[in-house]
């Protein structure tokens, strides 16, 4: 072939591919068009411990029967603590709570005392880096809820002690509804009182269960691990930040 010709073969197929580059580009534009751009989002619900509050029952329960009997109490899995605190958290008062573990768990009883008594210390202090993106979403503008697994006796410690709980517009407390995440039912009572669909919501937990149940009940839920990773999951959730 000569070598014009050449030449004149491969100018029009290096234009030819250019044009399909250029097709594609507008197809890929397309695709990122509006339609598949995240949804508004009406509202952002939050947990409280351990996403904005660091609690660590620990601490309470060592004030009275010291770190090593601390440690072992928590440690004891026929008694679980968590298990026996969640039904506190679900409407169960304290002093039946702890009259039923006393009696059934007589060795424990001081400690078992301990942690209402000195409730206040388990509340070790304000995630600040997360309590930054809660006043970032204010000051945006984005409705703000919380929803807590939370006795309805021991509430009202962390109302008088952390102030940006004024931030949120309502706070869901399990033990005011006499039932706790992740029972579904929660989430019910959870779209009632805050009149918003829960498809068009943000759910922020570091509970796995929590966050299972969110998602079934048709929250977008984010598994909290940590306040970086939160604020990259909310820009991805169409949220954008800015400092308060």
């Amino acid at each position: 072939m000569h070598p014009a010709l050449v030449k004149t073969v491969v100018c029009h197929a290096t234009e030819a591919v250019g044009k399909v580059e250029d097709m594609t580009a507008v197809s890929d534009d397309r695709l990122r068009g509006p339609e598949l751009a995240p949804a508004p989002v009406e509202a952002v619900i939050f947990d409280l411990g351990n996403v904005l509050i660091t609690w660590d029952p620990h601490p309470a329960i060592a004030r009275a029967v010291g770190q090593e009997q601390a440690t072992r109490f928590l440690a004891d899995e026929e008694f679980d603590f968590m298990a026996w605190n969640h039904q506190q958290d679900a409407g169960r008062s304290w002093d039946g709570g702890e009259d039923a573990a006393v009696a059934a768990h007589p060795h424990w009883a001081p400690a078992i005392r301990a942690y209402r008594a000195n409730f206040g210390e388990s509340l070790v202090g304000a995630i600040e880096d997360s309590v930054q993106i809660l006043r970032e979403l204010h000051a945006a503008g984005i409705p703000l809820y919380g929803l807590t697994n939370w006795s309805t006796e021991l509430f009202p410690v962390a109302l008088d002690r952390f102030d940006f709980l004024d931030l949120f517009e309502d706070i869901i407390v399990s033990g005011h509804e006499g039932v706790a995440k992740p029972d579904p039912e929660i989430f019910e009572i959870l779209q009632e009182r805050i009149g918003h669909r829960l498809d068009a919501c943000i759910f922020v937990d570091d509970s796995p269960a929590n966050i299972k149940a969110a998602g079934e009940a048709g929250l977008n839920a984010i598994l909290f691990t940590d306040t970086g990773h939160l604020r990259e999951d909310l820009v991805v959730h169409g949220v954008q930040l800015s400092p308060a």
